[in-house]
């Protein structure tokens, strides 16, 4: 019994200098971790039973021209990887500077995160061999890839696809939410949420697919996956304490560095000209589409506002940009340039009410906008296909004289919406009463960077 004693006293003592104990609250923290631990594990043993045979060796393929391509690929891939920085910038701008230090941690950890699950599962369930077009079957942990070397740019291309999906997010649960649970978020939508749609969506087996649905770079399977996400996480969340007041009426809660959010918009800019060129015979028409959308947006937003307040707010053209671009991503290929300038004028305005209608209608707090930029705006861009394809890349819409693609675009504007806003409110819920999402006010009102990481972005003497 001595001995006993001892030995509990030695686990107390050690426990406290850790400060690790055995309350409600921690074991809450780390179940959801021990679950995604044990689902991997299972899921790791079944596939190597029932593949036990092995794969071939990869082997190189010698032929120049899918050397070019790869490399096209590659350098567009690195582009979009290139994003995440505006991300980081143009949200981190937008916001208080007691969050800085959080939102680029977010930045940064949830493209790593997500990269993480998208190799363990969400490659396999997007592009591997599909059943019944809902999911991929094989190749999960690139342990099958098959008798050639594509498969890893295959891979590398979808995954920074994958982690801008994740990263939209973070804006709209910004600065009131619990670090640990958006790490957890980043994971599930990089193995799940983003693949099972981009399955039906991109991989050639796809239900979707098969239907007709056109999405040439993702204003469906990234921004509005992504879009919507972020309503979910912000509506489960709440909104940021003193944003609405006891009528119901907004406070205006403005950022804290306007150069952060022009850098971050340049950057975006920048690397969405990987975001939309993949090679291919309409490599200029697609850069000359991608430009003048986002051009168009960010000018037709800074006039809106400009009549309307009388002041040039460089802000509101910067999120009109982003608009633009992010409506011209699905038709981009297949679309004159004439259109993508309608198609990019017509974003701006269609964020602007999107973004009044979210904080005076919906009452949720979305700092960044990132709703509107990315949800709303990805629908335009899946119905814009339907509008404005003229034949370019063999697909055609009303502007080509066809009405083939209106209900297959349709269809895949509702499915988008449907299924990332019921995953989206599943998995913030499940978070919510697992391990928690939301700070305390306390915590909210010393800032994300004090509470939760102990340093400051900004070392004021």
């Amino acid at each position: 019994m001595g001995s006993n004693k001892k030995e509990a006293g030695f686990l107390m003592m050690h426990a406290k200098h850790w400060n690790l104990t055995l309350s409600a609250p921690n074991l809450r923290r780390f179940l959801p971790y021990v679950l995604a631990g044990l689902m991997a594990a299972a899921i790791m043993v079944g596939w190597n039973i029932a593949f036990a045979q092995g794969d071939p060796p990869l082997q190189e393929v010698e032929d120049p021209a899918t050397h070019l391509g790869n490399l096209t690929t590659m350098v567009a891939a690195f582009l979009v990887f290139f994003m995440q920085a505006g991300f980081a910038f143009l949200g981190a701008g937008l916001i208080r500077s007691k969050s800085t230090v959080n939102y680029m941690t977010k930045s940064f950890m949830d493209f790593a995160i997500a990269s993480l699950s998208f190799w363990a599962f969400g490659f396999a369930i997007m592009m591997g061999t599909s059943a019944a077009g809902i999911a991929g079957t094989d190749n999960f942990f690139l342990l099958s890839g098959g008798n050639d070397w594509q498969v890893y740019v295959d891979w590398m291309f979808q995954m920074v696809f994958a982690g801008t999906a994740a990263t939209i997010v973070a804006g709209a649960v910004a600065e009131r939410t619990k670090t640990q649970a958006y790490f957890a978020y980043s994971f599930l939508i990089g193995a799940i949420i983003y693949p099972l749609y981009g399955h039906w969506v991109w991989n050639g087996e796809g239900w979707l697919a098969i239907m007709g649905a056109a999405d040439y770079a993702g204003s469906g399977v990234v921004h509005a996956v992504g879009g919507f996400v972020a309503l979910a996480g912000a509506a489960v969340v709440g909104p940021r304490t003193g944003k609405f007041n006891a009528d119901g009426s907004a406070n205006q809660l403005y950022g804290h560095n306007v150069p952060y959010v022009i850098i971050g918009t340049f950057i975006l800019f920048f690397g969405w000209f990987g975001f939309n060129i993949n090679g291919g015979a309409s490599i200029g028409l697609n850069a000359i589409n991608t430009l003048l959308a986002g051009a168009t947006g960010a000018v037709v937003a800074l006039y809106i506002q400009l009549i309307k307040s009388g002041k040039i707010d460089i802000l509101m053209s910067c999120n009109g940009a982003l608009a633009g671009l992010v409506g011209i991503t699905a038709p981009v290929a297949y679309v004159d340039p004439w259109a993508a300038v309608v198609i990019g004028a017509l974003a701006a305005p269609i964020m602007m009410i999107s973004v009044t209608m979210i904080e005076r209608v919906l009452k949720i707090d979305d700092p960044v906008g990132a709703v509107s930029v990315h949800g709303v705006c990805g629908l335009w861009g899946l119905l814009a296909v339907a509008i404005f394809a003229s034949g370019n890349n063999d697909v055609t819409g009303l502007i080509g004289g066809s009405a083939a693609l209106l209900l297959p675009q349709l269809v895949s504007m509702a499915v988008v919406l449907v299924w990332a806003l019921a995953t989206g409110f599943g998995m913030f819920f499940l978070l919510k009463f697992s391990m928690g999402v939301r700070l305390t006010e306390e915590e909210e009102m010393a800032g994300v960077d004090a509470s939760e990481h102990g340093m400051e972005a900004y070392q004021m003497s």
